[in-house]
């Protein structure tokens, strides 16, 4: 039967089509031969209007506070929905090693200005020195030694003269710490007051100058072998102050420091602690001493102190012993160690008991320091600990595998959490992976977390740093030999994974001292409305670089008067598209290298914003100087810190701080 004409052109149709299909599959096949990408750009973002706060920020960056804005659906044109993005994280494997500063040309200084040449000079040195020593220690010609857990026999009493003591810059070393019982004995003089001058601001914020009579000494307990490369933390802070306090008055105060970090004073000024405060030990924190402002019936007389005592009488008594330290007088100081704190006596007479804190153990306390306004005569101190596991700061690692980092996921992952850490900071470390990386959203790689660290300037450190991160698989070593001026390399180096690696939709930066609550992190930033870029963290505006003293900033480091909006660098949070600007602008030799990391991002987000507008977020729950109430981050704690708060996230349900014991 011959077909129809309207039969044949629908046959040619059908034909035309297979052999269209056919092409269009043929040439996807070649596509995914030659990994030839799809690129996909965004739309551009609009603004959104944050009212009143738009004014305080330059170029008309928004800004926002600690508003609880209502998130609709996602703008499918939000950066983070970037295709892009998606397409990267099934190419790239994870990798021991950033590979950020594999091009050595990238600090030539080739068209940077002067001002900036130290810094790249620097740079460029830390990265040749950092190449050499991963060589060697991915060669196997820096040999690996295996971590000793053994055993330091240490005296159990050890005692010192004055000149002794002066010889050892007035630091008693204490080899295995202290135990319950163990007591140290101090023999000294205060020296008689001297003038100081002191500056006070009067009205009219005219700072006048006025002589003052000083004298005050310290004693510390500090954690000698608890730390490498840094000050030791201060244990127990001793500070009585005869003469000079802003009080006017005679007081002792008490503190503990870590990491430069002092937490909340404990000031005896002469008034007893009451009742219904916590006793040490049944002791109290601070005993009565006479007090010039006070008459002379405020306290019983000591004839009838010593009368009512032989008498049996049961009522509290008081006295009114005076100040235990007097200038160019002999004191006798004890401080014993409690079950719940330290105790100090002077003359025999109980003074002051300091609770333990959160954060130290005893055997911590390896050092004895005295220093101040005193002539130490001698230094006994005895019932110390015979034995005691070796400090090395390794023996803090716990190679199990429930420590050890879930695998990299094939998509793209809500937030990526690049850790700032040093190469000696195993104890760190280990405190983060049993705290807050154990958190579900971790464990399930929802989010990712990396420790960013720089190789040390000591090989067996490095060899050490090489066998964690090849165990635990949660570390990415950069490459350079690390130094305090180029820790903005790190940042950087965390940006780069956050973006080519884990494909992140947000990117945080923290420090392995920060405590960070993940799931409180990311509902922080999803308040954000759905097109804007973002910037949050506990936000810091107009401030102007330190000229003068042990932070100082030349004017050829930062010319201009005032940094940008910056968040401080204990925590803080970046959305997708400023993390791939800033490796963008790194890549093509365009990024400005400052030293102080946070300084660098608020001024890579302010160049950012030239083109996009930011949404930056400032909140104090990401919290700078140790711990609040209801924190999204807490910084300066220690390890035992870490695992103290993880205990109370997790058996409470909330947060809480963990600064007094």
């Amino acid at each position: 039967m011959k077909k129809t004409k309207l039969e044949y052109s629908a046959s040619q149709t059908r034909f035309g089509l297979v052999q269209f299909l056919l092409i269009v599959l043929l040439f996807y096949f070649l596509c995914m031969s030659f990994e030839i990408p799809f690129i996909f750009r965004t739309g551009s973002n609009s603004g959104s209007d944050y009212g009143s706060f738009t004014d305080t920020l330059p170029r008309q960056m928004l800004v926002g506070g600690e508003a609880n804005w209502v998130v609709g659906e996602e703008d499918p044109h939000r950066p983070f929905k970037d295709p892009g993005r998606v397409r990267q994280v099934g190419r790239v494997q994870f990798k021991t090693v950033s590979e950020i500063f594999v091009n050595s040309s990238f600090f030539d200084n080739g068209g940077v200005s002067d001002e900036f040449s130290i810094f790249h000079k620097t740079a460029k040195h830390a990265i040749s020195m950092g190449r050499k020593m991963w060589n060697g220690l991915d060669s196997g010609l820096i040999e690996e030694t295996p971590i000793k857990n053994r055993t330091e026999k240490c005296p159990e009493m050890v005692s010192v003269t004055e000149f002794e003591f002066e010889k050892k810059s007035r630091v008693l070393v204490l080899p295995c710490g202290l135990t319950l019982g163990s007591h140290v004995t101090v023999v000294a003089t205060p020296h008689w007051a001297h003038a100081e001058r002191d500056g006070r601001v009067t009205k009219g914020d005219d700072v006048k100058t006025e002589m003052v009579m000083v004298t005050q000494f310290m004693m510390e307990l500090q954690g000698l072998k608890a730390v490498d490369g840094e000050d030791p933390p201060r244990i127990l802070h001793f500070n009585p102050r005869i003469k000079g306090d802003w009080s006017g008055r005679p007081v002792i105060e008490q503190n503990t420091c870590y990491r430069m970090q002092w937490g909340s004073a404990l000031r005896c000024d002469g008034r007893e602690s009451s009742d219904e405060e916590e006793s040490v030990d049944g002791e109290v924190k601070c005993e009565r001493w006479k007090r010039d402002d006070v008459g002379d019936g405020y306290d019983e007389s000591r004839k009838t102190w010593w009368l009512n005592r032989l008498m049996g009488r049961r009522k509290k008594i008081t006295h009114d012993w005076p100040f235990p330290f007097e200038e160019g007088k002999l004191f006798v100081l004890t401080l014993r160690a409690g079950m719940e704190g330290y105790h100090i006596s002077v003359n025999g007479r109980h003074i002051t008991s300091f609770p333990y804190r959160t954060g130290f153990v005893l055997e911590d306390a390896t050092g004895l320091a005295v220093k101040g306004n005193i002539d130490v005569h001698s230094v006994y101190a005895s019932t110390l600990p015979s034995t005691n596991p070796s400090f090395a700061p390794q023996k803090h690692l716990e190679m199990q595998s429930i420590w050890k980092a879930p695998s990299l996921p094939q998509k793209p992952v809500e937030l990526f959490i690049g850790i700032l850490s040093a190469g000696n900071h195993f104890a760190e470390r280990m405190a983060v992976r049993k705290s807050w990386m154990q958190q579900k959203l971790v464990k399930s790689s929802k989010v990712v977390a990396r420790f960013f660290v720089a190789l040390h300037a000591r090989k067996e450190v490095n060899v050490d740093l090489k066998k964690e991160a090849e165990y635990f698989g949660d570390i990415v070593i950069v490459p350079y030999m690390d130094h305090y001026d180029l820790v903005v390399l790190k940042t950087v180096a965390i940006c780069e994974y956050g973006v080519s690696t884990v494909g992140a939709k947000y990117i945080m930066k923290c420090d392995d001292d920060t405590f960070v609550r993940v799931d409180a992190v990311i509902q922080e930033a999803e308040k954000v409305k759905g097109r804007e870029s973002l910037y949050i963290g506990n936000i810091n505006f107009y401030h102007k670089p330190l000229r003068t003293g042990k932070w100082a900033v030349t004017y050829e480091e930062w010319p201009e008067e005032y940094y940008p909006p910056y968040a401080n660098g204990p925590g803080y949070i970046l959305s997708y598209d400023i993390a791939k600007f800033i490796v963008d602008d790194f890549e093509q030799q365009k990024l400005r290298l400052f030293k102080m990391e946070d300084v660098s991002m608020g001024m890579w987000v302010e160049k950012f914003n030239e083109t996009r507008p930011v949404a930056v977020i400032h909140s104090l729950k990401f919290c700078q100087f140790g711990c609040i109430e209801d924190y999204f981050t807490a910084h300066y704690q220690s390890p035992r810190q870490m695992i103290c708060m993880w205990d109370k996230l997790q058996r409470l349900g909330k947060p809480q701080c963990c600064n007094m014991r």
